[in-house]
């Protein structure tokens, strides 16, 4: 609540707050057009059109990326982005599925360059001992857009043409560049605003970064292992019809247990003391969630469903911001090559596994739940373990310290 009294603050976490939500008024829209159209099997195709540019983005785009490292730049992502998802329906009704794809592949392309840089840049809108405050600031755009957005924008598809709820996300978009534009002017520092070096001191390959920093390699290993493991959450339909005979009701009762963890967790993961060593907790957390998702597996009641799925929701918040103000202790363009391959690693899991692991979760959902849980556990406490062999000789230094250590190396 302090840093909305700031009006910097305050301008980028409203404008990424709407922006947020629209991004859930568009999934919503352009999946609910997918099915209507091409069933199913449109849905899948338009999930990869937007994931394939961030995997390829994070593996192959280090110099692009770094083109739009300020907040101005990124003002213009979003203008584009206004463009892009005005002209959808519009796409579609010409070019029918393949025109859908490729808005939506450009989209995810735009997404691909705005969500690291943003990242990057959000720290250094405040002092190094807020940096977690912030990002939990951050974090619950997310979490209240995901409980609010689908029922928004479910309640317009009744209400108003699907052309319509595009033009909506639109408008959010340009709020959000607007706001971009208004920071970049008072918001320039010569990491941000000046140019790029052709070739500078440190070498900020992902590849080098992780080498140089094993704990935080081992921490977004866990990560992508994780996300891949969550997916076995989509056969929870079927858990609920095998073991409690329960239907869409109680499915939509466990969402909303989950989202009300979520948002409860994020009120004290923005502001509690977090450990020092953050790569750590960060792995040991992800071993927690995996045994919420193995212990899933074996609920036998609604009330334990519930009691599991807000228990998840609270560890939700914890993960993401963890990991974020562990990443926010390197320099900008440390910190964006790294986010940038986070992006990379969670987009390639979550990508592989929807592909694979619902349809052989929802033969045995039980069994899934399990193999998925305890794999996680498994990963996870190997991470932990890495991770603390890694900096177990190594006195965790504050933010700005590590900033200028990676300098040095």
């Amino acid at each position: 609540m302090t840093l909305l009294r700031r009006r910097r603050v305050l301008t980028l976490w409203a404008a990424q707050a709407l922006s947020v939500f629209g991004d859930r008024l568009y999934a919503m829209a352009i999946m609910w057009i997918a099915w209507e159209q091409s069933g199913a099997g449109a849905m899948g195709l338009v999930a990869i059109a937007e994931s394939v540019p961030y995997i390829v983005m994070g593996t192959l785009g280090r110099r692009i990326m770094d083109r739009f490292a300020s907040l101005r730049a990124l003002a213009r992502v979003d203008v584009t982005r206004v463009v892009l998802v005005a002209v959808l329906p519009w796409a579609w009704s010409a070019f029918g599925t393949p025109g859908m794809l490729a808005v939506a592949a450009l989209l995810g392309l735009a997404g691909a360059v705005f969500d690291p840089n943003l990242g990057a840049l959000v720290p250094d809108l405040v002092e190094p001992g807020e940096v977690q405050a912030v990002n939990g600031l951050m974090d619950l755009t997310g979490r209240i857009a995901r409980v609010a957005g689908p029922g928004a924008a479910g309640a317009l598809l009744a209400l108003v043409p699907q052309g319509a709820l595009f033009l909506i996300d639109a408008v959010t978009f340009a709020v959000s560049a607007l706001a971009l534009a208004a920071l970049g002017r008072t918001v320039a520092t010569a990491a941000h605003e000046g140019p790029v070096p052709a070739k500078p001191a440190v070498s900020l390959k992902a590849r080098a970064l992780l080498r140089t920093h094993p704990a935080t390699a081992a921490a977004l290993t866990v990560h992508g292992a994780g996300i891949f493991a969550q997916a076995v959450a989509m056969a929870l339909p079927a858990l609920l019809a095998s073991r409690l005979d329960a239907g869409a009701g109680a499915y939509g009762l466990a969402l909303a247990a989950t989202g009300a963890g979520a948002l409860g967790g994020n009120l004290v993961a923005g502001n509690v003391r977090l450990p020092a060593r953050l790569p750590v907790a960060y792995c040991l957390l992800w071993a927690l969630s995996g045994l919420l998702l193995a212990v899933t597996g074996a609920v036998t009641s609604m009330p334990m469903l519930l009691a599991i799925s807000a228990a998840s929701g609270v560890v939700a918040p914890f993960l993401g911001i963890s990991l974020q103000t562990h990443l926010a202790g390197f320099p900008p363009a440390a910190r964006r090559r790294l986010m940038a391959c986070d992006l990379t690693l969670i987009r390639t899991a979550g990508t592989t596994s929807m592909l694979a692991i619902p349809v052989l979760a929802a033969s045995s959902p039980t069994a899934a739940f399990w193999a998925g849980g305890l794999a996680t556990v498994a990963v996870s406490l190997a991470g932990a373990g890495a991770a603390w062999w890694w900096t177990r000789d190594r006195q965790p230094l504050p933010l700005t310290e590590t900033a200028a250590e990676l300098s040095r190396d």
